[in-house]
């Protein structure tokens, strides 16, 4: 299980691609593979936004998500998952997560990745600020509203 951070522009199939490559003892172990891209919207709360910078605690914010990770097998039974996530500057369009989980069945590897894309929007120390178009900025607050499975 990884977490990565990444301080510029990242291909989430490409990052699965090199992962996949590294980890062939899964070849054949896994029946199930959940996969969760999320990207910047350039529209939130009503605003159109043009720009996000996101804020991170370094070290503590990859420990979070291996945790979340770790959480998510001990509840299913996962055979590997992988996070990635930007920090930094982010424009509309551009990935922002990666989230997958690899299982030998399909309900376990959505369950999974379903509570890793939850547990790292609620709990992982990440700050998101909005540069909204016309001028301003805000901080964004509460943008999950949790696993509830």
């Amino acid at each position: 299980m990884r977490a990565l951070l990444f301080d510029a522009g990242f291909d989430p199939w490409r990052i699965m691609a090199d992962y996949q490559a590294e980890r062939s003892g899964l070849n054949g172990k896994y029946g199930a593979l959940s996969v969760f891209v999320g990207s910047m919207r350039d529209f939130n709360l009503g605003d159109e936004v043009q720009a996000m910078h996101l804020e991170h605690y370094p070290g503590m914010t990859e420990a979070q998500l291996e945790l979340i990770c770790r959480e998510a097998a001990e509840r299913w039974p996962l055979l590997d998952a992988l996070v990635a996530h930007r920090v930094g500057a982010v424009a509309p369009g551009e990935a922002i997560v990666l989230a997958a989980a690899w299982a030998e069945q399909r309900g376990d590897a959505c369950d999974a990745c379903r509570y890793i894309v939850e547990g790292l929007k609620s709990r992982a120390p990440f700050w998101k600020r909005e540069v909204l178009r016309g001028g301003g900025s805000r901080w964004v607050a509460g943008n999950s509203d949790g696993y509830r499975k």
